[in-house]
């Protein structure tokens, strides 16, 4: 065997290497990408909506057109879908405008994801106080005070905390603890 020979062998198992990580990474890129479409399909009621929210939140100001060509859905689903994500605020549109004649079609683009989480939670918490009160709903004994509500969700924006750490900073208040001496707590 050649000098030349073992060079190429080198070469051609460097490559082998090479492509084993690449489809590793698209691998689990992939899987990642699954499971926040799982994640959102939980929170927005099917997987179709969650690949447009994604979508869009990629590629925003995208038409129907270019959301079902990026998506692999059928045009009409995402129209369907569209519509209805419209229609919940999730997502919005606007004519794309167009220096010529012609049909100008709609662009959508997603609510931020901090959006999205607000627009949800006054319906879990909902959910999770009926859950809590069960009792009262199916007329066993009842323990709380009518219309209790003892879960309650608060959601903080990352550019409130930013803002609440230089206000602590300012006041030398560290913010942890309520007016009565306890730590605060939220479900």
């Amino acid at each position: 065997m050649s000098a030349d020979d073992n060079d190429h062998d080198e070469l051609e198992d460097t490559d082998d290497v090479r492509d084993r990580i690449e489809q590793e990474a698209d691998r689990a890129v992939e899987q990642f990408d699954e499971g926040i479409v799982d994640l959102l399909a939980w929170v927005l009621d099917t997987e179709t909506r969650a690949r447009i929210y994604v979508h869009l939140r990629q590629q925003p100001e995208s038409t129907s057109e270019e959301i079902a060509e990026g998506t692999g859905l059928y045009p009409s689903t995402v129209r369907e879908a569209l519509a209805a994500l419209t229609e919940e605020e999730i997502v919005t549109r606007q004519k794309r405008e167009s220096d010529g004649a012609g049909n100008n079609p709609y662009e959508y683009s997603a609510i931020s994801p901090s959006d999205l989480v607000n627009t949800i939670v006054g319906d879990i918490q909902s959910e999770l106080n009926t859950v809590f009160n069960l009792d009262d709903h199916i007329g066993g004994e009842t323990t709380l005070e009518p219309d209790n509500e003892p879960v309650t969700i608060s959601v903080e924006d990352a550019n409130d905390d930013a803002t609440d750490a230089d206000a602590s900073e300012a006041t030398g208040d560290d913010g942890d603890e309520s007016e009565d001496g306890n730590d605060d707590a939220d479900v």
